[in-house]
């Protein structure tokens, strides 16, 4: 892999240079000897800055590794890989990208570490993560050193996953999804169970629950329509996409009944429901 390091100056080195040019007029004006003495210290560490800064930087390789589901408005964390290839150590080293800083601690010698880097997407669809970057000042600050990350951060955002809770939505439906069985206990009242199964003991003791029964699930599918999900395609794709997750978590199977496709969760996959959501 081919590596370039970049230099970019900083506010810090600008006064630098303007107080360094005040030293300069001040001693050959006033011929002060202790100003030239001065001059030379600071200019022979500004040179061995720069190939301290190159070599701090340059010994290290990243690559993306992976990353969490990304929903659109909600925080995830994308990993990367960095390694140092030298027999020093690399310090002061931050990760740049999609307007997120993550410094790193020390990276010991011959040694790979794993970072993280928050992202925050807006909205759904295809996200590059933008230029993803190692940066560092090390070692006078003088010099932002910066190194590329080579292979681009590209994901797909899925819709934010928000709407009617799906037991909500089973409830609320004609025929159950599975028939009652077992009396598993009492809960609290949400707001949209039906008054029939309120427990009115608990209400006599100053508490509103109502009974819970477990269900045995039938052959059926769930099954979701696109367009009786909500009031335009935004709110139905995030409604879809919370149901879809809940059903992910209880595994229930189900079925969504798109404008021009019918998904099916058993023979598509989570993965790629969510995705065909995403780029609707």
């Amino acid at each position: 892999m081919r590596k370039r390091v970049r230099q970019r100056a900083t506010r810090f080195s600008l006064l630098v240079v303007v107080l360094l040019f005040g030293l300069f007029l001040e001693a050959y004006m006033h011929n002060f000897n202790l100003v030239y003495i001065t001059l030379f210290f600071v200019f022979a560490s500004a040179f061995a800055a720069g190939p301290l800064g190159l070599r701090n930087l340059g010994c290290l390789e990243a690559e993306p590794s992976g990353c969490e589901r990304l929903f659109a408005r909600r925080s995830a964390q994308c990993h990367f890989k960095i390694r140092n290839t030298s027999a020093l150590g690399a310090w002061a080293v931050e990760l740049h990208g999609a307007g997120s800083v993550q410094p790193l601690p020390e990276i010991p010698p011959h040694t790979t570490v794993t970072a993280t880097l928050p992202l925050a997407p807006e909205r759904r669809g295809r996200f590059e993560a933008g230029p993803c970057t190692l940066q560092s000042l090390f070692p006078l600050s003088t010099v932002r050193f910066v190194l590329e990350i080579a292979k681009s951060c590209e994901h797909i955002v899925f819709p934010e996953p928000k709407g009617e809770p799906l037991r909500s939505f089973l409830l609320r439906r004609r025929s159950p999804f599975g028939d009652e069985t077992d009396f598993e206990g009492l809960r609290s009242y949400s707001g949209a169970e039906s008054p029939s199964r309120i427990h009115w003991p608990s209400v006599a003791r100053g508490e509103l629950a109502v009974k819970h029964f477990d269900r045995e699930q039938r052959t059926e599918t769930l099954r979701f329509e696109f367009l009786r999900s909500g009031r335009d395609d935004e709110s139905r794709l995030s409604q879809l996409t919370l149901w879809t997750l809940e059903c992910e978590a209880a595994r229930l199977p189900f079925s969504i009944l798109m404008p021009r496709r019918e998904l099916d969760s058993k023979k598509e996959g989570i993965d790629a429901i969510l995705t065909y959501l995403a780029l609707y």
